[in-house]
């Protein structure tokens, strides 16, 4: 999980995520999220009918992106993942984790990554 507030919840994907990702789910109006903060290996699969009908009776009616999935959350079992939100962006770009001074112009750092000097 990169970035949750009220408007977004941003996860993000790479093969390695010690020093960059290259994929971000980006869920914009995200009303309900049951999900760990940390998981791997996310096998995402169809809501099932109870999950829609949970979430239908939540205030708020329909949402028009429910995203399900299981995932290691560090446990024995994965763990049953569901996000509902109201609208996903898929962003495919490097994000560096870690300060470069020679990052070219425009290169998008993960959001606590700061210069030495700040």
């Amino acid at each position: 999980m990169l970035a949750w507030d009220a408007g977004q919840l941003r996860l993000a994907a790479g093969h390695e995520l010690t020093y960059h990702h290259g994929l971000e789910l980006v869920f914009e109006g995200s009303t309900f999220v049951s999900c760990p903060s940390s998981i791997q290996d996310p096998m995402f699969r169809t809501p099932s009918r109870d999950e829609l009908l949970g979430l239908s009776r939540r205030p708020g009616g329909e949402l028009p992106v429910v995203v399900a999935f299981e995932a290691d959350a560090g446990g024995q079992e994965p763990i049953s993942c569901l996000i509902a939100a109201e609208r996903l962006v898929i962003v495919q770009e490097t994000v560096l984790r870690y300060w470069r001074d020679d990052a070219a112009p425009g290169q998008r750092f993960a959001p606590w990554v700061r210069p030495p000097d700040a």
